[in-house]
């Protein structure tokens, strides 16, 4: 086969199928193009995206600042590695920064990398600041919580098909409920090493579970009182997903209106991806205030590529769209028509229990058990109707369109939804 020939999706599913490790169950869905809300197969179908590439593209597919700052820095640098200084990378700072309420960011690429040095920084913060011992600091963590699939991670989740057969596990780490304040309290409470409270601030792969209103401020109460650091993993949660610009609603730019219903909370440590770049490059970063930032000193942490000039110019014009484009503001608005709408079509649906969500990141939870395919053959049926969106937890579908999706988009696509729910009823 030519390198240059068009492809079929079948032919590109077999290629992928033979030559590269089987560690996805994706969508039976080629695609090779993408505009905003749409993105089109390989035969040249059109599908309303529903995943956002797991919150990446909050921004929409191929949006032409992100893509023309990405491609005029490209032109101009592209790396130096932090062996060197380039003139991008002290403005992002600057700009991200200050975009959140922060002292300081330090730059990686993936979410999992940022997630990584979070946990370093905690540590380290807790032998240097803290006072405690060496190699005894403890993080809480929750049950059903996804930050990566790194060694370090996957040794406190409690998903047996990320864990098993990669141990041994790290060490360190407190597993307790989710949304349980009184089982944070007793962890805190009942040991004096721990550094750390690591959270979603909504579950997102667990199956689009949100927290008590209360959960996130008392939480953070908690653990100010224990002089502990409040750890908000905001990689999908984050850049607008839920209505605010960041689920904790911490320095919330959004309208006083979308931030009711949840208190203010500033995490200490804060930890972005995916959205930070619009889905156009790798770009995570980690914000804290100077008095744990400082912990950090050269030849503690790097990253050959974190912090390069594209990710610098790419991160701030991504920032810019969600900030000049109001998309936190659109993203509460049609969250709050795609539930009113669903609830409607649940009231009188036999295969549907529910819908939860906050701005557009919501999901339905489908009447079967986990072990079923029926949340699967309901995405293989939205695919055949136009929309793509996938199962999480075997019976739970997520729906995270592209925050730059207007009302009748979005009317549509419920149409679409429906219409697919009424052919498994």
């Amino acid at each position: 086969m030519a390198v240059l020939e068009k492809l079929t999706s079948q032919q590109a599913i077999d290629l992928e199928n033979k030559y590269g490790a089987h560690n996805y169950h994706p969508l039976p869905v080629v695609l090779n193009k993408g505009e905003g809300v749409y993105v089109w197969d390989v035969e040249g179908k059109k599908y309303y995206d529903f995943l956002s590439a797991y919150s990446a593209v909050n921004q929409g597919h191929c949006h032409p600042k992100i893509v023309g700052a990405m491609i005029n820095q490209a032109q101009t640098l592209a790396l130096t590695s932090r062996a060197f200084y380039n003139d991008k990378l002290g403005e992002y700072e600057k700009f991200a920064a200050q975009y959140f309420g922060f002292d300081k960011l330090l730059p990686m690429n993936t979410g999992a990398e940022a997630v990584e040095t979070a946990l370093k920084l905690c540590r380290k913060w807790a032998y240097e600041k803290k006072g405690i011992s060496e190699n005894e600091a403890q993080i809480i963590v929750c049950e059903n919580n996804f930050h990566g699939r790194t060694t370090t991670i996957i040794s406190f989740s409690n998903d047996p098909v990320a864990r098993k057969n990669f141990g041994p596990y790290t060490a360190g780490f407190i597993k307790i409920e989710y949304d349980n304040l009184q089982a944070l309290e007793n962890a805190l409470e009942n040991n004096k090493n721990v550094a750390g409270f690591l959270v979603e601030p909504i579950q997102g792969e667990a199956g689009v579970y949100v927290p008590s209103d209360d959960y996130l401020a008392k939480a953070k109460a908690l653990c100010e009182k224990h002089n502990v650091l409040f750890i908000a993993d905001e990689v999908q949660t984050g850049i607008a997903r839920t209505g605010r610009l960041l689920a904790t609603c911490g320095n919330c730019s959004c309208v006083d209106k979308n931030c009711s219903g949840s208190p203010e909370v500033k995490p200490d440590v804060l930890i972005l991806g995916k959205a930070l770049s619009g889905g156009a490059y790798p770009v995570s970063a980690v914000l804290a205030d100077n008095a744990i930032m400082e912990v950090i000193k050269p030849g503690n942490h790097g990253s050959t590529f974190g912090g390069n000039p594209i990710a610098a110019v790419v991160a701030m014009a991504a920032l810019e769209v969600v900030r000049d484009e109001k998309l936190a503001e659109n993203a509460f608005e049609l969250g709050e028509l795609f539930r009113a709408e669903l609830n409607k079509y649940i009231e009188h649906s036999g295969i549907v229990k529910l819908v939860r969500g906050k701005g557009l990141l919501n999901a339905i939870v489908i009447n079967d058990s986990e072990e079923s395919e029926t949340a699967w053959n309901i995405c293989v049926a939205l695919k055949e109707n136009g929309l793509l969106a996938k199962p999480t937890h075997g019976n739970i579908i997520r729906f995270a369109p592209p925050l730059v999706m207007n009302k009748e988009q979005l009317l549509e696509c419920v149409g679409i939804i429906t219409k697919t729910l009424k052919e498994f009823e």
